[in-house]
């Protein structure tokens, strides 16, 4: 491995190979604030150009992303997720560990979408920061930030936007919180991801995107 490379993975966890780009999306989302000193996170500054310059780069002919979130900064979440699903490369995504709250429109931004067997997704609705006055203008505010998550959720997977919002309401499951944590073969059962498998699963799909769209 070229030191470059090393360098790469160690500070973005990036990696370039054979054509396909890897990236992986862990932690906490960090956007507009900093997180915790001691967090692990992905950086919305780092994301953002990592992905204008895969457009770009006509070395690059797919890209694959691994994932392992708790969720994060749900703007810029949002907007990440917005971007993956706007590139012209071919894309897959693989759940691991868990693609949790924001977690979700990144995992379903993609052509198609992998899971292993002991990841979880969570769904739950939009939570306050503290930094919403409690006024019912702040409430709608919300609502709509709900709306725009829910919608491109349902508009990237086989899941409907009321089946979305059923799940993200549910009480019962969560200790002093609503939504619904789904396991892997939940997931894939409920339309959320296309298919249960790894990282050869996912690779090879990647490369057969690939492969059909050069074909065309």
């Amino acid at each position: 491995m070229k030191d470059n490379e090393r360098q790469e993975i160690e500070k973005f966890g990036q990696l370039q190979e054979n054509g396909i780009f890897t990236m992986t999306i862990i932690g906490e989302i960090e956007g507009h604030q900093l997180s915790a000193q001691n967090a692990k996170t992905t950086k919305y500054e780092h994301m953002i150009p990592a992905l204008a310059k895969v457009e770009q780069d006509e070395s690059i002919k797919g890209i694959l992303i691994l994932i392992n979130t708790i969720g994060g900064d749900v703007e810029c979440g949002l907007a990440i997720a917005e971007l993956i699903a706007s590139l012209s490369k071919p894309t897959v995504s693989l759940v691991l560990g868990g693609s949790h709250s924001i977690g979700v429109p990144l995992a379903v931004a993609v052509d198609h979408s992998f899971i292993v067997k002991s990841a979880t997704m969570m769904i739950h609705p939009v939570r306050s920061s503290g930094t919403f006055i409690g006024v019912i203008q702040s409430y709608r505010n919300i609502e709509k930030i709900q709306d725009r998550i829910t919608i491109f959720i349902s508009d990237h997977c086989k899941m409907k936007k009321e089946r979305v919002e059923e799940l993200m309401l549910h009480i019962g499951q969560q200790v002093k919180d609503v939504g619904m944590i789904l396991s892997g073969e939940e997931a894939v059962k409920e339309g959320l991801i296309d298919e249960m498998g790894g990282i050869k699963e996912a690779t090879d799909r990647l490369i057969e995107i690939i492969n059909q769209s050069e074909n065309k």
